[in-house]
């Protein structure tokens, strides 16, 4: 058994992109065995094995080589789903069915398995069977709506986001499944898509729909309920101010000498601040712009006034604070020599996730995961002839 938090469960990770990798990542940096089964041919699909995407995805796993269409591959899974406690993959819905390796297929193989499926739009309805795309997501399910300036018209996320909160949904899912499994001794199906994920993470902004019949629009860097809380000069740069409710507001206006418009009808209240936030934010950004942005940070912080610079990501790692908290995780790779990956961003007192071992070159394992299974160097060199490796 594995070391770490989840190193008493097996995983079969079915998984390609970034979806599901992302998924399986969290299990396998908390320990879970996780068995990356790919097909004997790399795929173009994959970016290249070497690219810093994909060795952060997947890393921690060991990886097989195997022919899920081959009849011998498929015998091969069928014997390791004996073994698991968990099956993750993120093919098109029809996939997995056609290879005879879905849920009801795995389950009467082991019924204590948890499987998990992440789609582009789910499961069933009636796009399931489209392609699913991170961007297409971003913009169906509303965000690229609500990002980017006003009037400038549809943004996307800078990062693969409805991609990214798939996967830990899914191994949310997953987790609680497995919690589920103590008590009643089953495993059962968990599925999630890009749509749902992007949907789930719009929060607020899509009860303001559901609840108050209001369409969200662009807000760009402020806020888009709460005033003032968004992006202010500062005399060398930029800076993030964020003054929430009252006692905020007031002491914002105290730190940067401007008692004046606490008590200015037009500023009374969250809603009037609202409604004449370009009068607000140009006179405090008459303020801000005249002292550095280190100056307004350490001053506002220490009267609890939220403020913070705006980094580009070689400054994010370069900040003391994020040294700190060490989330940057160096890793040995054989060929790579040593490699800075993105740790976990959270943290276990006593069984944290870490980065043990780099990823794995392409069915590195393939040998070792077959002997554990029962089979002998005869038949691991006849199931290579045959194809199934």
């Amino acid at each position: 058994m594995k070391r770490g938090a989840l190193g008493r469960f097996r995983v079969i990770d079915l998984t390609r992109v970034r979806s599901g990798p992302t998924a399986v990542r969290q299990l396998a940096d908390f320990g879970a065995d996780v068995i990356k089964i790919e097909p004997p041919e790399q795929s173009a699909v994959d970016e290249p094995r070497h690219s810093s995407d994909f060795q952060n995805l997947h890393r921690n796993k060991r990886s097989i080589t195997l022919d899920l269409k081959h009849p011998q591959g498929l015998a091969v899974f069928r014997r390791l789903v004996e073994t698991a406690d968990v099956v993750v993959e993120n093919f098109r819905p029809d996939v997995k069915t056609r290879l005879g390796i879905d849920y009801e297929a795995v389950r009467a193989i082991n019924p204590r398995i948890v499987y998990a499926s992440i789609s582009g739009y789910g499961q069933d309805g009636p796009y399931r069977m489209r392609p699913g795309f991170d961007q297409i997501a971003q913009g169906m399910g509303g965000l690229m709506s609500i990002t980017g300036l006003p009037g400038q018209g549809p943004v996307r996320a800078g990062i693969a986001i409805a991609d990214t909160s798939a996967g830990l949904y899914c191994a949310l899912g997953i987790l609680t499944a497995l919690l589920e499994r103590e008590v009643s001794g089953e495993g059962q199906w968990v599925k999630t898509s890009l749509l749902q994920a992007q949907i789930g993470l719009l929060d607020f902004q899509a009860t303001r729909w559901l609840m108050d019949g209001v369409v969200p629009p662009q807000a760009g860097n402020d806020h888009p309920t709460v005033y003032p809380m968004g992006v202010f000069p500062a005399a060398d740069g930029l800076i993030n101010i964020a003054a929430s409710g009252e006692g905020m507001w007031r002491k914002l206006c105290d730190e940067l000498g401007l008692q004046r418009i606490v008590d200015d009808a037009r500023f009374a209240d969250g809603g009037r601040r609202s409604r004449n936030r370009a009068a607000l934010y140009e006179i405090i950004a008459e303020t801000t712009g005249a002292k550095p942005a280190r100056e307004w940070i350490e001053r506002l912080n220490a009267v609890g006034v939220p403020c913070g610079p705006i980094y580009t990501i070689d400054q994010v790692f370069a900040d003391p604070q994020v040294h700190a908290l060490g989330i940057a995780q160096s890793v040995t790779h054989p060929k790579l020599g040593e490699t800075m990956l993105v740790g976990q961003p959270v943290e276990l007192s006593r069984t944290p996730g870490t980065i043990e071992t780099p990823t794995p070159a392409h069915g590195a394992h393939t040998d070792d995961v077959l002997r554990d299974l029962g089979y002998d160097a005869q038949e691991i060199a006849g199931l290579r002839a045959a194809g199934a490796l």
